[in-house]
């Protein structure tokens, strides 16, 4: 299809998707009716609908937010660090970077990549930190962190209260916190969750102070909302059919690529939007982000188009969605919330995701003040260990011939997730292995996420969705740890334990999985690249 003319977004699919079973689906559901998605799923979704109105609803933020940025600036505030997970940080990303302003991410409980975030402009730096629940664990760290090295480089108890600005729910225990500190809180809409919030305060405030123009970004979707409505012409039903009718089918893998938009980043967004949606009671579509329309691991067929959507198996093709940044955030949560109909599923709850969040706080309160249960290597091959099922690495010497045996257990249906516990930016190279790795595989599906980062986003379906996954876990020796400020643990030692609580949520699936740990990081990722590129 190619959208109605007038449209803020323009989707062409490779062939146009049936809708005629979801005659009134699009009324409904911006009438926010939650009986869409059967009985089941009705009490959830009657709580999480209020992102259909946003678009409206956040506009009361614009002024406030605009006075925020502007007193902070005249305060010499400048530096804007986001402290988030999944939904909080996603979207703010990407929304700051397709506007060419600075905003530091900090989702991540790398010692490396927290300690840096601090030792930088910490004379300049306003933090505000973003969570649904008010008690994420990393965001939870991030702020104690912050507050710890405001007050070590001397300033007051006032003078921290400035610098620091709460996202969160209401009545949230950091909603708490926060206001009996002094901070600047800004309540969230409870009935909107957190991978379908970039149009809420989660979105738009650390957005604003870094200097983004949410306004636009509202008035963006505003207009295409008033083409979502019909049966007939409606880009984000017939995306969304599309997408569903393509995984009920067989085909649950979905490639996205930038072929040139200016968007920066948004499959990421994109990834956990779909995966959290989607991936649970044994079905869903795996979202894989690659590196550009050539990337290996998909059939790819290619276009002028500015963004290229591809499916795999016995039919492959590919479609586009190219349009404004603020409209296609919408387009893309309402069509997969019509693909979660086709699909039938609840595509508002993740009930695998805190299995892995229990685990490590089980595997931390076992371990006491001891060490990890990281039981020994099963192979030492110069700067990287393997650890795994013997049965698994059937005798594998060394390093590439353990990542030879995990990609011979990748099913034909299967995929391959690469999950790297490591620094996103000192050890970005490490990305590579994503196209080494898919190339080798031959077309089957190869993704890559940043742990804990991708727990928020893919880690969902990996758990609740088909399990045909295989994994290739990645951990880092620490060289300089940062302390968690009022807790029993160092950044070093949560990060450690969340792979290691994510490796028994997949184990206890039976999958088959590899840890390897760099026993140097820097040595250790371009042996793994080396691995990766020439095993045989």
């Amino acid at each position: 299809m190619n959208s109605p003319q007038g449209s803020p977004v323009n989707v062409r699919l490779p062939q146009p998707p049936d809708v005629g079973g979801l005659a009134g689906v699009a009324a409904a559901l911006l009438d926010k009716d939650p009986t869409l998605w059967g009985k089941a799923a009705e009490a959830e979704a009657a709580k999480r609908l209020a992102w259909i109105d946003l678009p409206d609803t956040s506009e009361q933020l614009v002024p406030r937010l605009r006075e925020l940025h502007e007193r902070l600036v005249a305060a010499g505030l400048d530096h804007v660090v986001l402290a988030g997970m999944g939904g909080s940080s996603l979207a703010p990303e990407v929304i700051t970077r397709t506007a060419g302003v600075e905003l530091t991410i900090l989702d991540t409980t790398d010692p490396h990549q927290v300690g840096a975030a601090l030792r930088d402009r910490l004379d300049r730096t306003v933090v505000v930190v973003a969570s649904k629940s008010g008690g994420t664990v990393e965001t939870d760290s991030h702020r104690r962190a912050y507050e710890g090295a405001f007050r070590a480089a001397g300033l007051t108890d006032a003078e921290i209260a400035q610098r620091i600005v709460v996202v969160t729910d209401p009545g949230s225990p950091l909603e708490a916190a926060a206001n009996e500190a002094g901070y600047e809180v800004v309540l969230a809409d409870p009935d909107v969750g957190g991978r379908y919030s970039a149009l809420s305060a989660f979105g738009l405030v650390p957005s604003a102070l870094a200097g983004a123009d949410v306004e636009r970004l509202l008035a963006d979707a505003r207009v295409l909302r008033g083409y979502l409505a019909s049966d007939e012409d409606n880009p984000g039903l017939e995306l969304g059919a599309a997408l569903g009718e393509g995984a009920r089918q067989g085909m649950d893998k979905l490639a996205i690529a930038d072929g040139g938009s200016g968007i920066v980043g948004f499959g990421d967004w994109a990834e956990q939007l779909i995966a959290e949606s989607t991936g649970k009671d044994g079905r869903g579509l795996l979202p894989v982000v690659v590196e550009s329309p050539a990337a290996p691991g998909f059939a790819v067929v290619t276009s002028d188009t500015q963004r290229v959507l591809l499916g795999q198996g016995d039919s492959p093709g590919a479609g586009s969605v190219s349009g404004s940044l603020g409209a296609q955030l919408l387009l893309w949560e309402f069509a997969t919330a019509v693909a979660g109909r086709v699909i039938d599923i609840n595509p508002f709850d993740q009930p695998n995701v805190a299995e892995s969040k229990e685990n490590t706080a089980k595997i931390l309160a076992e371990a006491g003040d001891g060490p990890l249960p990281t039981g020994d290597p099963a192979v030492t091959d110069g700067a990287v260990e393997v650890y795994g099922d013997p049965t698994l690495l059937d005798g594998a010497a060394d390093l590439a011939g353990a990542v030879q045996r995990l990609l011979g257990a990748v099913p034909e249906s299967g995929y391959l997730a690469v999950m790297a516990y490591l620094d996103r930016h000192g050890e970005s190279a490490i990305s590579g292995v994503r196209p080494s790795l898919a190339r080798r595989l031959g077309g089957r599906a190869t993704s890559f996420g940043w742990g804990p980062r991708f727990l928020h986003s893919t880690g969902q379906f990996h758990k609740g969705g088909p399990q045909v996954g295989v994994f290739l876990q990645v951990t880092g020796a620490v060289t300089d740890d940062v302390d968690v400020p009022g807790r029993p643990y160092t950044f070093g030692r949560l990060q450690l334990a969340q792979a290691l609580g994510d490796l028994r949520a997949i184990g206890k699936r039976g999958r088959p999985a590899l840890r390897l740990h760099l026993r140097d990081r820097a040595a250790g990722v371009q042996q793994l690249l080396s691995a990766c590129e020439d095993a045989t």
